[in-house]
């Protein structure tokens, strides 16, 4: 199938006019459902020889996602979610009693649970900055931000787009004031990946974690870990399984004597794969990073771009207020409003799912989401239907 930017041909049976929630959950494509297709009818005619096929699978996938991200294949691990990426990352971080960790409010929970659960468990302090100051007084935030770092801190977990707001952050600057400090820095790039372009070698990130099912296009169930391969010797392994050992498999396949419980837990970031992986995540997510990468996260940012400046204006003029950057380097995939003074923005959302605009609303803003299917068309009905909703209501 071919596709193309405001192509809406790989979701035939996408219900929505408008479907503006990426940022939520993306629909599944045809590409998508084809992969998945392949993994049930393999296992539905094989079985367990079909194992082997997909675990080869997964490598072609790992190469793929540092294709997508500027890294080696071996700093990636494949894991079921953002949040146990991250959580994997919090429990297997080399921590001292007495190291402190820099947390902002305004982040999605994800991001924040993990480290204040290691931090009660290993005995850390944790700090609490805003993110959203980054985007109302950056020059502020950033005053805050180094003069934490200066008082000491061993890592900085952070999302690289904010999921109320869009705001994109300054990774790479982060990141290099971090290492100037003498901290390490992690990155939540759920609501950046596929819309946003991002290489972690060029930003300096020293640990990622992202999930599959939302601007990657993938389905819920699998995500992926990045671990800068100097950082890997650092870890504790103590997530591992039974498939973290060296040559996991012997004893299954190589006779009697085999089984062993003292095998070495593996020194690459894959220790943390330590038991069965999801195979139809696995190809789902191999096809449809596959697509974005023939379209170019560059264009496909671009494209989204042009949606919002046209969807932005006309909402701004109907007395919503715009989350949205003014700086185009600070502007991901997202467009969040606060609606005008005493509407209800629950029955808002509810009123523009009914005639078929998919968003949502986190905290109390309108989202829209759009990504590369999305034709620039749909602005003038988006328009309308939010037009007629307000004056309903």
């Amino acid at each position: 199938m071919s596709l193309g930017l405001g192509d809406r041909s790989a979701f035939p049976k996408l219900q929505p006019r408008s479907y503006l929630n990426h940022a939520a959950i993306a629909p599944v494509s045809v590409f998508v459902r084809d992969a998945v297709e392949r993994v049930l009818e393999d296992y539905e005619r094989r079985g367990v020889a079909a194992v082997f096929d997909w675990v080869e699978q997964r490598g072609r996938l790992k190469a793929v996602l540092a294709q997508l991200i500027g890294a080696d294949p071996t700093e990636i691990a494949l894991s079921p979610s953002t949040t146990r990426g991250l959580t994997d990352i919090a429990l297997c971080f080399p921590w001292q009693a007495g190291d402190r960790v820099l947390l902002f409010a305004g982040e999605f929970p994800a991001n924040i649970t993990p480290w204040q659960q290691v931090a009660r468990e290993k005995q850390l302090t944790t700090r609490m900055h805003s993110a959203d100051a980054f985007r109302t007084h950056p020059e502020q935030a950033w005053h805050n931000f180094v003069s934490e770092l200066e008082r000491g801190v061993r890592l900085v977990a952070v999302s690289a787009v904010q999921f109320q707001t869009g705001h994109r952050m300054p990774i790479t600057r982060m990141a290099e004031a971090c290492h100037a400090h003498g901290a390490q820095i992690c990155v939540d790039a759920i609501q950046a990946l596929g819309v946003v372009p991002l290489n972690v070698q060029q930003a300096g990130i020293d640990y990622l974690a992202c999930g599959s099912q939302k601007w990657l296009m993938g389905m819920e169930g699998l995500g992926f870990v990045y671990v800068q391969s100097a950082r890997t010797p650092e870890l504790v392994p103590v997530t591992a399984g039974w498939l973290s050992h060296e040559d996991p498999l012997a004893f299954l396949f190589e006779g009697a004597g085999r089984l062993s419980y003292d095998r070495p837990i593996r020194r690459s970031v894959d220790f943390m794969e330590g038991s069965a992986t999801n195979a139809m995540g696995a190809a789902a997510l191999e096809a449809s990073v596959t697509a974005l990468l023939k379209l170019g996260v560059p264009a496909i940012h671009g494209h989204v771009q042009t949606f919002l400046d046209r969807l932005e204006p006309p909402l701004a003029a109907m007395g919503f207020e715009s989350r949205r950057s003014q700086l185009p380097t600070e502007r991901s995939g997202i467009l969040s409003l606060a609606p005008p003074s005493k509407v209800d923005v629950v029955e808002l959302h509810a009123r523009l799912m009914q005639a078929g605009v998919s968003c949502t609303l986190p905290d109390g803003l309108l989202r829209f989401s759009p990504h590369f299917s999305n034709s620039l068309d749909e602005v003038p009905s988006v328009v309308e239907a939010v037009s007629v909703a307000l004056a309903e209501l």
